[in-house]
């Protein structure tokens, strides 16, 4: 019996990569995300089908949808995709992939044959409720902020398919897992669980709350409405949420109850203060090239209680969020994870917080790790080139696996020295290769004309990238000082185990010029 067929766009994300996980024996999965498979560690199986596509580009996105169609359709489309950063300005990104991507995938999906199109929205599309009240299935998304505004034109525009398929809208409260995962509590958390200055400061009256759901439950509230998505009416609001909220003087007690083994007080500081706070940290932070995780736009939500009331949903589901899964309840083992198990902590919410961007080497990081296929690709294409024979001929007479791991490999010695902002990373790496190919009979010329040819591609894909803009002095800095370091060692090399200088040709080092050279298109990148 042919298992029915689902499409998940966000797949790479945080609650994507979890319900993939669960619903991969039962369904076929066509997975789709800007991110490979194997770097953001989602599960792999034979019921998943990944494509790495942006739903902000129309192809390769349109041939991915066009493949489906002929593989028979799908049933469902969860469509999770979406931009959103706690920095408050108005990315372009916000209506890039969070409108006009969601046309695309609306457009696209008209040929699939869908039985019902689930478009994740979320609680904080809606405004803070007045005091006393919540928010429930029939509050408008009328909020202010960039993301709320660009959710409740994703929610208008789903209306608008309801000719072509139904729709339903879920909105989600803010998600976490034991490991936290959720950018704000992975900073209060590291700093009430320190030793420094702040931790003990809490904003405003503590009371500042927000509604809270647990990974674990957001995946079986998801399963649930694809086994009944016949069952609601087209455009029908759910709220996947615990019901009220919880509070940072809450969360502060429980945090430091199970790390100290006693609630500590916390010191609460007027509102006015802490917006000045917020000013001053994040004026010192732009002059320093490292602005903090808390900006100035979050002054105005010190002590706003965004309540939510989700029994509708409730009823019309029967379901409920598990008690075990309430943020207080799990936040012994969130604290045992920080303690016990630190490097995966912090692997963990850096991920997560890989769009706040707080500083230069981690963004530029991001955009080689998303693009990183791609500039294998570029590199592959041109060191294989018939019109690059004589350029590069070793490499040329390498086998295909071989070449392919060689690329991988020192893209991601590049990446590890950007992340970790330590260029002596790939500097040893330059030594190792020097020596390597040394041994292997390749001209020195060619070896660093090579790494000439990453740093030719890497740089067009930082500059041509969105994500990467403003950061000019941190390009020259991270990538091309590091190659130039690499390229030089490599030189070191081949003098030291020739004895002989090098010629002129041979210790020309790529110079990052203010707009790049043309070089050949990058191939069409093959989908895993």
């Amino acid at each position: 019996m042919a298992l029915p067929r689902v499409v998940i766009t966000g797949a790479s994300g945080f609650l994507g990569r979890h319900i993939l996980a669960v619903m991969k024996e039962r369904y076929r999965i066509y997975a789709l995300a800007r991110r490979s498979q194997r770097n953001v560690r989602a599960p792999v199986h034979p019921n998943i089908s990944w494509h790495q596509a942006d739903i902000g580009v129309s192809e390769p996105l349109g041939s991915i949808f066009r493949t489906i169609e002929e593989e028979g359709g799908a049933e469902i489309l969860i469509h999770l995709a979406a931009f959103y950063d706690f920095t408050g300005e108005e990315h372009p990104e916000y209506w890039r992939t969070n409108v006009d991507g969601l046309r695309n995938v609306l457009e696209l999906s008209k040929r699939l044959g869908l039985k019902r199109f689930l478009f994740a929205s979320s609680v904080a599309a809606c405004p803070f409720p007045p005091p006393g009240e919540s928010i429930t299935e029939e509050t408008p998304a009328t909020g202010q902020h960039i993301y709320a505004v660009t959710k409740r034109v994703g929610e208008e525009m789903c209306r608008e398919y309801r000719d072509h398929f139904p729709t339903t809208i879920v909105r989600l409260a803010a998600l976490f897992s034991d490991y936290c995962e959720y950018a704000p509590y992975f900073a209060f958390l590291k700093a009430w669980l320190s030793e420094g200055l702040v931790n003990r400061v809490l904003a405003g009256r503590g009371q500042t709350a927000i509604p809270n759901l647990h990974i674990r439950d957001a995946v079986g509230f998801f399963v649930k409405v694809v086994e009944e998505h016949d069952a609601f009416e087209p455009g029908e609001v759910l709220l996947a949420s615990t019901n009220g909220s919880t509070t940072h003087l809450q969360l502060f007690e429980a945090a430091t109850l199970a790390c100290f083994g006693k609630a500590r007080n916390p010191i609460l500081v007027p509102r006015s203060i802490c917006t000045l706070g917020l000013w001053g940290k994040d004026i010192l932070g732009r002059i320093l090239g490292d602005r903090p995780f808390e900006r100035p736009w979050m002054g105005k939500y010190i002590d706003t209680d965004l309540r939510v009331d989700a029994s509708l949903t409730r009823k019309r589901l029967n379901w409920r969020p598990n008690p075990r899964l309430h943020i207080l309840r799990r936040m012994p083992f969130l604290v045992e994870n920080y303690k016990a198990d630190p490097v995966e902590w912090s692997r963990r919410n850096q991920a997560a917080m890989k769009r706040v961007r707080i500083s230069r080497h981690l963004r530029i990081h991001q955009v080689l790790e998303t693009r990183e296929a791609e500039i294998a690709e570029g590199m592959i294409a041109r060191l294989t080139a018939p019109t690059e024979a004589y350029r590069f001929a070793s490499y040329q007479k390498m086998p295909g696996d071989e070449l392919l791991w060689a690329v991988n490999h020192v893209l991601r010695q590049l990446r590890s020295a950007i992340r970790t902002r330590d260029k002596a990373v790939f500097r040893v790496y330059g030594r190792d290769l020097g020596e390597r190919r040394f041994r292997q009979g390749f001209p020195c010329g060619e070896v660093c004309d090579a790494l000439g040819v990453m740093l030719e591609i890497a740089e067009q894909v930082l500059v041509e990238d969105p994500l990467a803009k403003g950061l000019e002095e941190g390009i020259r800095d991270y990538v091309v000082m590091t190659i130039r370091l690499g390229i030089d060692e490599v030189q070191d090399v081949y003098e030291e185990l020739t004895g002989k200088y090098l010629t002129p040709e041979e210790t020309l080092i790529p110079e990052l010029s203010p707009e790049p050279p043309p070089i050949e298109p990058l191939p069409t990148q093959r989908v895993p």
